[in-house]
């Protein structure tokens, strides 16, 4: 990771942590972790993952280093928000969502947005909320709430990228849906990252 952008000071302490400790904890440095992974038989980073957990043990976050550090070229990370942003909201439909919620956001204390691959997200000291893409110009807001808080909000089944406490979902299906609900229930996260 190059830069902290769009980060808390928490997360870049995480990020830093696990490069610090990648050696000690994965019993290699990155350099001939990236020459194993050239034997791996997949050529999609995600079955690339897999394979190094399955083959050797190794979690998603250190999985996620030898990778970035294998595939240069290809891995567009953290540090470049407006490619993840372009690439992710390039639907014009969902985008004005997003803008919408990013509104939103913007009147409650100490929000820190973070662009990431798969999503948008929102943190204080931990992230309390995360927005993506879905066809059709809509898009998936979760939330760190209990689903009862508003009728509009629905428990999380499916397993997002985003951080598994958002555990209330809600679908908007244009930018007039992030309303003064969508607002209140936003800041009522924010309040409980």
């Amino acid at each position: 990771m190059k830069s902290g952008a769009g980060l808390t000071e928490r997360q870049r302490k995480w990020f830093a942590t696990v490069e610090a400790n990648f050696e000690k904890q994965t019993g290699r440095p990155v350099a001939v972790w990236v020459d194993i992974l050239k034997g791996c038989p997949e050529a999609r980073p995600k079955a690339q993952a897999a394979w190094l957990k399955a083959t050797h043990g190794i979690g998603a976050n250190h999985a996620a280093h030898i990778i970035s550090a294998a595939r240069p070229a290809d891995a567009m990370g953290w540090d470049d928000a407006e490619g993840l942003r372009a690439a992710l909201w390039a639907e014009p439909r969902s985008l004005a969502i997003l803008e919408a919620l990013e509104r939103s956001a913007a009147g409650v204390e100490g929000v820190i947005s973070g662009q990431r691959k798969g999503y948008t997200s929102f943190s204080r000291a931990v992230q309390f909320a995360a927005v993506r893409p879905l066809k059709g110009g809509k898009a998936l807001l979760g939330l760190k709430l209990d689903p009862g808080a508003s009728p509009r909000l629905a428990q999380a089944l499916r397993r997002e990228s985003w951080s598994e406490r958002l555990t209330a979902v809600v679908e908007l299906d244009g930018p007039g849906a992030v309303d003064a609900e969508i607002g209140r229930l936003f800041a009522q996260a924010a309040d409980n990252g």
